[in-house]
This record gives C-alpha cells, structure tokens and sequence, in this order.
C-alpha cells in the first residue's frame, strides 16, 4: 500500500431497508463525504442479544477517503435505525490513479 492508495478506504454499513439504504448513501453524497455508494441486498446471520438472527439486508460499499471515518461515522448514526450498526473502513491498498482521484474531487471537506 502506498501512501496515496493509503488515504482512501472503502466502508461497510448493513442497513434494515432499502428505503434506510437509499437514505444514508444520499445523505453521504450531499454532505460530500462519500464519492459513491454502492447498495447490494444481502442476508445476514448473526447474533444481536444471544439470539441468533437470519435477516435479509443492505449491504452499503461506501467509496471514500480514511481521514473522513469520523465524519462519516457520525452522519450514518444519525440516520441509522440499528442500536449498534456496523460501521467498519477496509484500507483500499491499490486502485487505479485516475479513480482514486476522482474521489478526492468528489470528497471535499
């Protein structure tokens, strides 16, 4: 990874709905602090409170630089309807300059 590919991320939400998913990704979007968010329905299994839970999601990949977790971190929780939502930022560790660019200029604090 280089100092360059290091700054961008890629983060990871499950949301309850579509209608939530749509709702964080745009939300994101118009504050700037993604440069794209993709949805994919997923189903999870899990435990939450000692009962394990088979639930259908949205699997959101928010495109995004490191530096902004705690923005994005924040933003999401304020939207989101889980107790504890999953929130976690993967590292990119190499990505094509012109794409990793383009996210920078979409990014803006």
């Amino acid at each position: 990874m280089t100092e360059e590919t290091g700054r961008y991320g890629i983060m990871l939400v499950t949301a309850s709905s579509r209608q939530e998913a749509d709702a964080i990704a745009e939300s994101l979007i118009q504050a700037k602090l993604a440069a794209c968010v993709n949805l994919l329905p997923v189903f999870s299994i899990y435990t939450w409170q000692g009962t394990v839970h088979h639930d259908e999601e949205w699997q959101l990949l928010i495109k995004s630089e490191r530096s902004r977790f705690d923005e994005l971190e924040a933003k999401i929780r304020e939207i989101h309807s889980y107790e504890v939502p999953e929130i976690i930022m993967l590292p990119i560790v190499a990505g094509s300059q012109p794409y990793l660019q383009w996210i920078s200029s979409q990014v803006q604090e």
